[in-house]
């Protein structure tokens, strides 16, 4: 080796800027990796590798490409529901909802004093039952069927049909609203025969509530009732909606919204209520005994 290259090979490694800790003042480095690259290229010297071995190293290459965006893939597949992901900054409304929420669930919990027998109302609970079964569909819509069998007057039959209509409306209503929405009950009991017949399984809304509500007004319009029956009618609808609560079978929203779903199907009911000619063409279709005009 020549005498000049070994000068100047020991002045560059004399001189400290040439020093590894002062290679990062001269050069900023972008990342880690090219750090250590840069480190290992003036502190060692490292052969190069040979095409051979590029080549070798390029098809492995080749083959962890698509492992690594088949990982990607699963990554992105497997995706938490947005149920579990925390919101961080809910809106005011949001927040007013859940708190509401909350509320009816803890409120109608503590009402449910009839929930099983062991509860602190148990001994009352098959008066409660009893009382929650007169706001039954099944009930009304045979009860009606049979007075209008009976019925002998225009009049009459006429309310009986268009009762008998605003019954069937508001059983398939109350069914079509809970089948959508699909809530529990605060208790989440199994229902019973009559409500697997009557379409009531879910809580929201309360068909008992609705039912006794769009009856009372009805039967308040259109019949003619001294002051004492009209007040027990109505304190008969409230009590057959609060009955459901004592039970555990719905909440205070279902029936409170189940009342107001009532009252909107009476309106319907005055809006296309049936003559007394529509009403006895029907019942002359019912008994298959149809009469041409």
């Amino acid at each position: 080796m020549p005498v000049n290259q070994t000068r100047s090979r020991m002045r560059d490694q004399n001189d400290p800027i040439n020093r590894l800790e002062f290679i990062s003042l001269n050069q900023p480095l972008r990342n880690s990796n090219e750090a250590r690259g840069t480190l290992r290229r003036h502190g060692s010297l490292k052969r190069q590798p040979s095409q051979q071995q590029q080549q070798q190293q390029q098809p492995q290459n080749v083959q962890q490409e698509p492992l690594e965006n088949n990982t990607e893939d699963r990554r992105e597949s497997v995706k938490l529901p947005e149920e579990d992901c925390i919101q961080l900054n809910p809106s005011f409304k949001a927040i007013a909802m859940n708190s509401l929420l909350a509320i009816d669930i803890c409120m109608s919990k503590r009402l449910g004093v009839c929930a099983y027998s062991h509860s602190s109302w148990g001994s009352v609970r098959s008066m409660v039952n009893l009382l929650a079964i007169t706001g039954h569909g099944i009930p009304w819509i045979v009860g009606t069927i049979i007075c209008l069998t009976r019925s002998n007057t225009m009049a009459g039959q006429e309310v009986l049909v268009n009762l008998l209509l605003a019954l069937l409306l508001d059983v398939m209503t109350v069914a079509g609203m809970q089948k959508l929405v699909k809530r529990k009950g605060p208790w989440e009991m199994t229902p019973g025969l009559f409500d697997y017949i009557a379409m009531d399984i879910y809580s929201f809304p309360a068909s008992h509530a609705s039912r006794a509500a769009m009856v009372s007004k009805f039967l308040l319009s259109h019949l003619v009732l001294a002051v004492p029956l009209r007040i027990l009618l109505v304190l008969w609808a409230f009590l057959a909606g609060v009955s459901r609560i004592l039970l555990g079978r719905h909440h205070l929203t279902d029936v409170g919204f189940g009342f107001a779903l009532g009252y909107l199907h009476f309106n319907l009911v005055e809006m296309v209520w049936l003559p007394s000619n529509t009403c006895q063409t029907l019942i002359s279709i019912g008994k298959l005994s149809w009469i041409p005009f």
